[in-house]
């Protein structure tokens, strides 16, 4: 409702497609009027729209579908803003990017988004290469002729059994949610057309066996002393607590250790 109010009494709107934004606001009764501001018109358009807003006019900023700036245009006419002195105000809403990580079942308390992926094939696993051995979440957009494409070299740079959710049109009609092995995940995509087809979040577990930190023999010694006090879940918490790692490396890590001892 705070969105509804401030779209209706704004005297401007600035919007990545005017077509589209336009039935969303007639659906609600708004008639502020709209301009388009997107990737293409963004570098030219906020100079003119920082003079507007210093001539005493008031604007909003919204996109197609999620969250102005994550992976959309705005980050140019904030900047502006910011360096003319204008107050940039957000107005809470969906966002594609934490919707997807929520019903992941993925660890949450350390997560990378990353955005979209190259087209290519080729730079794209050069591009996933340093991906592979982080330990925490990692969260990617994609589209629907890539999808496929995509999920193949996460099976082949990641590995075909990372854990993976696979999230589709997030809170649209056809919400797809889609949980397991990435080889899994691949395989339905792959099987079903209309898996095809729309807005992709795929959120992929961390790797199991990433580097703990920047000095192992600490972090084992750290964990190993921990041991002989504390069950396994107290130490991983505790440990992530004083050394800055994730608590599931952590774990993962004494559950080893406990196991050679």
């Amino acid at each position: 409702m705070r969105a509804v109010e401030i779209l209706s009494s704004v005297s401007r709107i600035y919007a990545e497609d005017t077509r589209h934004s336009q039935q969303l606001l007639r659906h609600y009764g708004i008639e502020t009027r709209l301009h388009a501001l997107h990737e293409h018109n963004e570098a030219a358009r906020a100079q003119a729209v920082v003079k507007y807003l210093q001539t005493g006019g008031s604007a909003a900023l919204i996109t197609d579908a999620g969250t102005p700036l994550i992976s959309d245009p705005g980050y140019r006419l904030v900047r502006a803003c910011h360096d003319a002195g204008i107050v940039v105000s957000p107005i809470p809403g969906a966002s594609a990017l934490t919707a997807a990580l929520s019903v992941s079942g993925l660890p949450t308390d350390r997560f990378l988004f990353v955005g979209f992926p190259p087209a290519k094939s080729a730079a794209r696993r050069q591009w996933l290469e340093p991906l592979a051995v982080a330990g925490h979440t990692l969260i990617l957009f994609e589209s629907p002729h890539r999808i496929v494409g995509s999920l193949s070299d996460l099976a082949e740079v990641l590995g075909a059994d990372r854990e993976m959710t696979l999230a589709r049109e997030l809170t649209k009609r056809f919400e797809t949610l889609i949980h397991g092995r990435i080889d899994e995940v691949l395989l339905r995509v792959k099987e079903d057309p209309n898996q095809q087809r729309g807005e992709f979040v795929l959120v992929v577990a961390g790797s199991s066996s990433a580097v703990l930190s920047a000095s192992e023999t600490e972090t084992d010694r750290l964990l190993l002393t921990l041991l002989k006090h504390m069950p396994v879940k107290t130490v991983a918490k505790c440990a992530a607590e004083i050394s800055g790692i994730s608590r599931k490396q952590a774990y993962d890590r004494a559950i080893d250790l406990q196991g050679k001892n």
